[in-house]
């Protein structure tokens, strides 16, 4: 097919969104390379993300072009090509989240430098979603998403917390200096427990490198804040018999996660590939099957508007600090990590995806559950 052919159909596509090639609006997009359009059409999200890191096209505003794609749903239009579907095959045939793939698949984004997490996040270095109700700064945004979630716990001086998932140690640290409990938690990333510990220290904390499918400990509650997307479709059922393996009878287990409009087996080509390797997005149905007999949902709440100021916000940061990462990451990287960050806001906002907060119990809550907001 030529190449006019190929601008025709991407243009067509395009349009259908309102998106148009050389256009004036924002969400428009340049095309410096016309191989741009073999891409677009033979490799779809994976060919049209990885033409933007090579600088063959670009938009003065990455968010509002995805934002525009995905509400139009255009992404669903691009055939799938050999590459995507060998992808998909491998998730459906083999678990690309067993326990040394999730060592593998940690070290890939969150061992890559904890400067870069610094500058980017804020200053408690929380890489979830923040809650921005009654928030003017990200910092503000993260702390009230952390008060939230241990309101959310119903959190008592002395209980024991778990922690799945615990990043650089923010909500280990914020919980236990501001509800007096003590925390355990966990993470597959070296260079996470490293700083954890230092920023923990002196606190009824600590932190391991252990997966969690080797848990024995009870715990009288169990926070997961953002790690479920790690998990994987085949380990849903395996994660939450673990949890509430953990879990004492009377205790709370909080679940935070982006989540799936549909049910799926893989995720987006491109992220996995360059961002989140073996990453998943699970859907209400996956989950709600992974958790039947094991536990009785007491709220569920969506707050994934929120996750699009969360987005911006990180890519602000990670591009006004730039001059002090570029001596460590090279110009392609700078260009993944603002295509990852921005599509993912376009993303949220266009509602393609979604961020919940779910409360679950053992055998409920006598008198019912009172959630806050």
């Amino acid at each position: 097919m030529n190449t006019m052919k190929l601008k025709s159909e991407v243009s067509a596509l395009l349009s259908r969104a309102g998106i148009m090639i050389d256009g004036t609006n924002p969400w428009d997009i340049k095309v410096y390379n016309d191989n741009f359009y073999f891409r677009a059409v033979a490799d779809g999200s994976l060919g049209i993300g990885e033409a933007y890191i090579e600088n063959w096209w670009d938009s003065p505003s990455l968010d509002d072009f995805f934002t525009h794609l995905f509400s139009a749903n255009v992404e669903a239009e691009v055939a799938k090509n050999t590459k995507v579907l060998a992808e998909i095959f491998r998730a459906r045939i083999f678990n690309l989240q067993s326990k040394f793939l999730a060592f593998a698949n940690g070290r890939k984004h969150y061992d890559i430098g904890n400067d870069l997490f610094m500058r980017m996040l804020d200053s408690r270095m929380v890489y979830t979603c923040a809650y921005w109700k009654d928030a003017s700064t990200l910092d503000q945004a993260q702390e009230n998403k952390l008060d939230l979630s241990c309101k959310k716990l119903k959190l008592e001086p002395g209980m024991s917390v778990l922690d799945i998932g615990c990043g650089w140690g923010s909500f280990a640290k914020f919980a236990a200096e501001k509800y007096n409990v003590n925390v355990t938690g966990i993470t597959v990333s070296k260079e996470q427990v490293e700083l954890a510990r230092k920023k923990c220290e002196g606190l009824p904390v600590e932190i391991k490198l252990m997966d969690y499918r080797d848990l024995k400990e009870k715990f009288e509650r169990v926070v997961s804040l953002g790690m479920f997307e790690h998990v994987g479709y085949k380990n849903y059922r395996t994660y939450m018999k673990v949890v509430n393996a953990c879990l004492k009878s009377d205790g709370l287990f909080l679940l935070h996660t982006i989540g799936n409009n549909r049910s799926s087996t893989y995720n987006d080509p491109w992220i996995n590939r360059y961002i989140f390797p073996g990453a998943m997005l699970p859907s209400i149905t996956q989950i709600g099957k992974a958790i039947e007999g094991l536990f009785v949902m007491e709220d569920w709440h969506n707050f994934s508007a929120d996750y699009d100021k969360t987005l911006v916000a990180w890519h602000d940061n990670f591009e006004q600090n730039w001059d002090e990462l570029k001596h460590d990451y090279d110009q392609k990287f700078f260009r993944t990590w603002k295509y990852y960050l921005l599509m993912c806001a376009g993303s949220f906002r266009a509602r393609k995806n979604q961020l919940w907060q779910i409360v679950f119990s053992k055998n409920g809550i006598a008198g019912g559950y009172m959630a806050p907001r």
